[in-house]
């Protein structure tokens, strides 16, 4: 504030007279900034298939590995995680979120996913399944862009990915690479892909299988029970919610 007041209105004033004055105009201000306690938001979710959070995986891409995934806000239940050479291609997005949608039945309310350029046909497609119904978030309102950070579900799942699964793998290859087997080049990647893309792909579907029927615990910074993933999702009238999904045509998301 100090600094403010200088730069932009060319006032010189005391750092002590500027203290003394925050700290009766904003006491919780103060206060907060003294215990250097930083707020959080809250995230809310009114039930399973209300918000789809998608984002893609790269700590693997140097590898030639993109890893994809969404994952329901309410219940956490993560609805696809996949892996391919790429996670950058609109159509592989595309058809990561068609096949779930086809396989649930249902588009959520609303989607969200960063500004990247892969993820502009799923919009498109997300924002075409919801445009003939008459809700709030009916239409381009279906689809929300947001930075990185603010994608808070996926990315702090993401966290917990590296933790559990991903940094075996993250160091397998870069004992490869260390000991002159791989070099970076394309051709390299393809033959990590070709020896490796299975087995990467089994451990990601027994990852999701595993994270799905484990319990979480409740936070204090999200309006969401806590419970098995699986549970929350199909089944949140024990929680005191619904299902905020609409229902899809079996040959409409084509």
């Amino acid at each position: 504030m100090w600094l403010v007041l200088l730069q932009k209105h060319k006032l010189r004033v005391k750092r002590d007279d500027i203290m003394r004055l925050l700290q009766e105009l904003n006491p919780q201000g103060t206060e907060q900034r003294t215990r250097r306690r930083f707020i959080r938001r809250t995230y809310h979710s009114m039930g399973p298939n209300y918000l789809w959070h998608v984002d893609g995986y790269n700590k693997l891409k140097q590898f030639g590995f993109g890893i994809s995934g969404c994952i329901d806000g309410f219940s956490r239940r993560v609805l696809w995680l996949t892996c391919g050479h790429t996670n950058n291609d609109p159509a592989v997005i595309a058809h990561n979120y068609t096949s779930c949608v086809q396989r649930l039945g249902v588009a959520p309310m609303r989607l969200r996913t960063d500004c990247g350029t892969e993820n502009g046909t799923m919009a498109a497609i997300q924002c075409n399944l919801r445009h003939h119904h008459r809700d709030y978030y009916a239409g381009s309102r279906s689809h929300m862009y947001g930075t990185l950070m603010s994608n808070q579900r996926i990315e702090s799942w993401w966290s917990s990915f590296t933790k559990a699964r991903a940094q075996f793998w993250i160091e397998l290859f870069g004992d490869l690479r260390n000991e002159g087997h791989f070099n970076g080049s394309n051709r390299h990647q393809f033959l990590l892909q070709f020896c490796f893309q299975n087995v990467l792909q089994a451990d990601l579907d027994e990852c999701v299988e595993l994270w799905n029927k484990h319990r979480i615990r409740p936070s204090r910074l999200a309006m969401c029970p806590g419970g098995v993933p699986n549970e929350l999702y199909h089944l949140p009238h024990r929680y005191g919610s619904r299902d905020c999904g609409f229902a899809v045509d079996e040959g409409s998301p084509q």
